[in-house]
């Protein structure tokens, strides 16, 4: 992964092309149909955190947000602040500890160097509690080989997935924003007990 300083380099200078500037509509779509509130949830490479935001409103009790960079999870404490300091986790992914109902996936997957894919997928399989869902959004066209992001398509995901988890869903997201239509693949997966 690129260190802490690349990331909040980043922030500061607002070189953000991922961040769509709020929840993104298969994942806001995903959230709308939860109705257990109090799921433990982890949102990854949060970023400016949409996600979080929108569940916290939605009466969320217990979404946690994890970023290497530290200016992200400042903005949001001071954009939210009710949203409860000890849920933003300032911290590498690959280093957390901590128990999953629900881990959602909005861009950090491509962010991460493809040799770390494998890793990612085992990391979030031990991060999940028993029957917990990895869900989100990943790319399913080729983009960078040499920088973020990294796209890649359905048959390679599923190498990395397929020995941790169960396809409840893996499709072409049927209602992308425009400029990400046919581009993503929705998924949700649940962990497999190995």
């Amino acid at each position: 992964m690129k260190p802490v300083t690349d990331w909040e380099k980043r922030y500061q200078e607002g070189n953000t092309g991922w961040d769509l500037g709020e929840v993104s509509t298969p994942l806001k779509d995903y959230f709308d149909q939860l109705e257990n509130k109090e799921l433990r949830i982890l949102i990854p490479g949060a970023g400016n955190a949409y996600e979080a935001a929108y569940l916290h409103e939605k009466g969320f009790n217990n979404v946690f947000v994890l970023d290497l960079a530290p200016s992200p999870l400042k903005q949001f404490q001071e954009k939210y602040p009710d949203f409860p300091s000890d849920n933003l986790i300032q911290a590498n992914f690959f280093d957390h500890k901590e128990k999953y109902d629900l881990i959602v996936e909005q861009t950090f997957f491509c962010a991460i160097d493809p040799k770390h894919r494998q890793e990612y997928a085992k990391k979030s399989h031990s991060l999940l509690k028993e029957k917990g869902k990895l869900i989100g959004l990943l790319w399913s066209v080729e983009l960078n080989t040499d920088k973020p992001p990294f796209g890649g398509n359905k048959e390679e995901y599923l190498g990395y997935f397929q020995p941790y988890f169960e396809f409840k869903t893996f499709e072409n997201a049927y209602n992308s924003i425009r400029p990400r239509a046919d581009r993503e693949l929705f998924l949700i997966a649940e962990r497999k007990s190995i």
